[in-house]
């Protein structure tokens, strides 16, 4: 299925675009070193960002509490929407996100766009997200996907520092190709490092690595000629077998996409898929996410406005 983001011109045409990738060996000197620091506390029965502090191209825009108009709590719950000014990631840029919850903050941190990670100049792009939740609170990380070019070198460590009784929900999807100009991603390099720690005590760590060719993109054990992979971890609560039961039935089969999976965890739960549709996982993994909220996060189903864009 071709994705909306698929036809976007700024995709299709990247080259003509961001001329400083045209040549995928020359060094850029103008790379990014961008930073985005948001600390997040309760004030007045809702949640605030107190402290911010960022650098070009990454910035977040005004809080919103669009949850506050559907139930009595919602205005307890920060909506921040995540901007990448330059468009995408180029070698040599460097990323760096640090989100501190404090005590009691419930927040929803979410991107305005699909990312987009452009082939290497022969020169590997990095980005490192750490977040710290505090005593009973909450952060739902729900970036939008991400597209990988062919020949990118990319590296991204997530680390998640909990609490004893916090809760962490986050997911990534990765579209590996611009399938809908028939791209696929067979060189460069995609590295994902994700660890979620609960007062030391690592809780799940997981290490992904694609580097990109033709018998990687077949292989059972890559891609399965799939262009699309998506993981959504849950951690902060026992997850009982009904909930297991009832995550797995929303996955509407699909048989040209078959691949999925729900393993539960210590105090948690992960969803996995492998497929072709950036919709098809969507909509999986917000269904899944509409259940915890009501399951255990005591909230409504208030999705996005930038999702719908």
């Amino acid at each position: 299925m071709i994705q909306p983001s698929d036809l976007n011109p700024e995709v299709l045409n990247s080259e003509v675009l961001n001329p400083k990738i045209i040549n995928p060996k020359e060094p850029c000197s103008e790379n990014w070193h961008g930073m985005l620091n948001l600390t997040y506390a309760p004030r007045q029965g809702k949640t605030v960002i107190v402290e911010q502090k960022n650098q070009a191209p990454l910035k977040v825009q005004r809080p919103l509490y669009p949850e506050a108009q559907t139930h009595a709590e919602g205005q307890k719950i920060c909506h921040s929407i995540i901007l990448h000014t330059a468009g995408g990631v180029v070698g040599g840029d460097r990323l760096s996100c640090n989100f501190d919850l404090q005590p009691n903050s419930q927040a929803l941190i979410t991107t305005a766009a699909a990312s987009k990670i452009y082939r290497s100049n022969g020169i590997q792009a990095r980005q490192k997200i750490e977040i710290n939740i505090d005593e009973r609170a909450c952060l739902e990380w729900l970036p939008q996907e991400t597209i990988v070019f062919n020949a990118a070198d990319y590296h991204q460590d997530l680390r998640v520092n909990l609490a004893s009784n916090a809760s962490f929900l986050g997911w990534e999807i990765n579209r590996f190709g611009r399938t809908a100009r028939g791209e696929k991603f067979v060189q460069g390099n995609w590295r994902s490092h994700t660890e979620i720690y609960q007062e030391g005590t690592p809780l799940w760590i997981d290490r992904q690595w694609l580097p990109g060719s033709e018998e990687i993109f077949h292989s059972p054990n890559g891609l399965a000629g799939q262009a699309v992979i998506g993981s959504l971890i849950f951690v902060g609560n026992t997850i009982s077998k009904d909930i297991v039961e009832q995550v797995r039935s929303l996955w509407k089969s699909n048989p040209q996409s078959p691949t999925s999976g729900v393993t539960r965890l210590n105090n948690g739960f992960l969803c996995r898929y492998r497929g072709n549709s950036t919709a098809e996982v969507r909509n999986w993994f917000i269904s899944v996410w509409l259940l915890l909220r009501t399951s255990f996060l005591n909230r409504g189903s208030s999705v996005p406005r930038v999702w719908l864009l």
